[in-house]
């Protein structure tokens, strides 16, 4: 006779620190690769305009945040909020690493990659490089959209979320 077998896949548990290294080179990669696009922007874009058809890629800067919030703001002001908010979502990603699930981890990982990236490049001068203008839509770059994206994911992930088992008026554990 044959033991039974199951076809559920075995998981393995990864540690934290397995964890929090993955998340941390997905954050390198996302912001090593905003960077080094925002360089071939500032040589490449200097003098002309790229059209893509959806969108063209032309240089522009941005000295405040999202939509230009802030623009009119001391630097010193926008560059020290910015770090705030990109150390706060680097403690969470941190904290969380070890129960996030990898959706999670990555969505962690693509928001703390953009917003490190849009600081560095925001410390240099004072000002985000953005290259992607939509006509329709204020100009981005490629950090603004891991931003976005992760924030998404994080909501979806969020969503998708079973609710948490709570205590029932006789004292079991049920679901909600």
């Amino acid at each position: 006779m044959t033991a039974p077998t199951t076809d559920r896949p075995v998981r393995l548990a990864v540690s934290p620190v397995r964890r929090r290294l993955a998340a941390g080179v997905g954050v390198v990669l996302v912001a090593a690769t905003d960077l080094g696009v925002k360089a071939w922007a500032v040589n490449g874009l200097q003098d002309r305009v790229i059209s893509l058809g959806v969108v063209d890629l032309r240089l522009a800067y941005n000295p405040g945040v999202a939509f230009s919030v802030g623009a009119g703001a001391p630097a010193w002001l926008v560059l020290t909020v910015t770090a705030i908010v990109t150390a706060a979502v680097g403690v969470v990603a941190w904290r969380t690493a070890a129960a996030s699930t990898n959706g999670r981890l990555a969505a962690l990982a693509l928001v703390l990659g953009g917003a490190t990236a849009n600081l560095a490049d925001r410390a240099a001068d004072g000002v985000v490089t953005d290259y992607l203008r939509s006509g329709w839509f204020p100009t981005f770059n490629l950090a603004d959209t891991a931003i976005v994206t992760g924030a998404a994911l994080l909501v979806l992930s969020t969503l998708r979320q079973p609710a948490p088992a709570t205590p029932s008026e006789n004292g079991t554990i049920g679901a909600r």
